[in-house]
């Protein structure tokens, strides 16, 4: 499981996936959310500005992004 320290109180979902290369760039980040293939915290998730938290778990392609303080 990949690891992303927030360094503010939060980070968008398609800033996560670049971070940690799961996407090359913010269109690929926005593509694969639009085509339904993130979850986040085990639903599906459209939404490429959602917000996510300390403790929150996004899922892509069989790997996992895990969002820490």
């Amino acid at each position: 499981m990949e690891k992303v320290k927030l360094k503010e109180e939060y980070i968008k979902l398609g800033q996560a996936l670049k971070a940690v290369h799961f996407a090359a760039s913010g269109v690929e980040a926005k593509m694969v959310i639009l085509d339904g293939a993130v979850k986040v915290n085990g639903e599906a998730c459209l939404q490429r500005g959602k917000k996510l938290y300390d403790g929150d778990v996004v899922e892509f392609e069989g790997k996992s992004i895990k969002i820490e303080k």
